[in-house]
């Protein structure tokens, strides 16, 4: 990368379950106001706004940014499945890092329904038709709902090449609430063991309900801008994007047979390798971490695809605890998507907004000690694949 992205503000609403949530409108315009109170500076001084949701009608950016302020910017609607909030910080990272603008916003927001993930239309051909087709070939199961399927064949998969145990799986789910404890935001902050992992009831051949993340609402936000209007404006430099790339799927997500690779295995390696590559360190020089957890087979296939262990080498990262405190890696200190929650708009702003404040220090119970360098995950099937690099300046 060019020059210094600065991340001036941060904001996220609680995350809560359908039905416990205020509209669209008031939790997006709630998380810009406390970007910009974050950043200390007025709505003004934003000039391009770029609004991620995956479920909601055309210009819902323009509905909640409205609430905060109408002065006339370039507000872009972004819809990339689970990854569309950290979509939208790439965007407005681009946007700022190009010279076009010198402070941009990016604003996630999700207002969901209980249940599983399901097409909304149902006239025309899915974005996933193809994903579906494969996966049911090649898990057959053709009975579990989309997402629950697809990750849980990419957990079988691992089991089939390395041996993987159930409850290495399980250890994901009991780590993300031990960590989500401590996170007034998450959703679910009851701490449960790696037997109430494995007795809740079972949702695919290996997956139980615990080890799936909850539909959830809520929304995030960021802003970022160059280090020259950052000291202009009397804005915290601290923290500074030294990486970020965004893949789309390869032909091997296709023609490999793989379930892993169907869940974007490739997408991931190929995005963190370009990442360490512009920044010029390796996985092994990463903190701190908020991965894509949205099973918790997702978790631990993601560990070898960002390299924080060898393929085949995640179960012994989890059971030596390398992805937790006094470990390598400590991994989703909000307690991630399982715990936290996924307003899918939201998701990777939240991730940022975790971030930003681990590598600041005012992570309270949450701090990872002495975090200098941190990695942001953020996956969307159909597909869409972010990985950004955080450092303290």
């Amino acid at each position: 990368m060019g020059k210094k992205i600065v991340v001036a503000g941060v904001g996220m609403t609680p995350f809560v379950k359908p039905g416990q949530n205020e509209a669209y409108p008031v939790m997006g315009a709630k998380a810009i106001n406390m970007a910009l109170e974050d950043a200390g500076i007025d709505y003004d001084k934003i000039q391009q706004a770029y609004a991620g949701y995956v479920y909601g009608d055309s210009t819902c950016g323009q509905r909640v940014l409205y609430e905060v302020g109408m002065t006339g910017i370039p507000i872009v609607n972004v819809n990339n499945n689970c990854s569309t909030g950290s979509s939208a910080l790439f965007l407005a990272r681009q946007a700022v890092e190009s010279g076009v603008v010198d402070c941009a916003l990016a604003v996630g927001f999700e207002q969901m329904a209980p249940g599983a993930l399901a097409d909304v239309w149902t006239d025309r051909p899915s974005p996933l038709g193809k994903f579906n087709s494969l996966t049911d070939e090649l898990t057959q199961d053709f009975t579990s709902p989309m997402a629950i399927k697809m990750f849980g064949g990419a957990a079988v998969e691992h089991q089939k090449k390395y041996g993987t145990k159930d409850e290495t799986f399980a250890k994901i789910r009991a780590k993300a609430s031990t960590h989500a404890v401590h996170n007034e935001k998450a959703i679910f902050r009851k701490e449960v063991s790696v037997e109430d992992v494995m007795g809740s009831p079972r949702m695919t051949s290996l997956l139980t309900r615990l080890q799936c993340c909850p539909p959830t609402c809520g929304a995030g936000a960021a802003i970022v801008c160059t280090e020259e209007f950052a000291k202009r404006h009397g804005i915290d430099t601290s923290v500074v994007i030294t990486g970020q790339a965004m893949t789309t799927d390869f032909t091997s997500s296709f023609d490999k047979d793989d379930m892993m690779r169907v869940v974007g295995y490739d997408m991931t390696a190929a995005a963190a390798k370009e990442v360490y590559e512009q920044a010029g360190i390796g996985p092994e020089d990463i903190d701190v971490a908020e991965l894509h957890d949205c099973f918790t087979a997702n978790e631990l296939i993601t560990y070898e695809g960002l390299g924080f262990a060898a393929e085949g080498g995640a179960e012994k990262f989890i059971w030596d605890a390398e992805n937790t405190y006094g470990g390598k890696i400590v991994t989703n200190p909000s307690g991630g998507l399982l715990s936290k929650g996924h307003p899918l708009g939201a998701t990777g702003l939240a991730q940022c907004y975790e971030l930003v404040n681990q590598l600041r220090g005012n992570a309270g119970k949450r701090q990872a000690e002495g975090a200098r360098t941190a990695l942001q995950h953020n996956l969307g099937l159909g597909g869409a694949c972010v990985v950004t690099l955080y450092q303290a300046a």
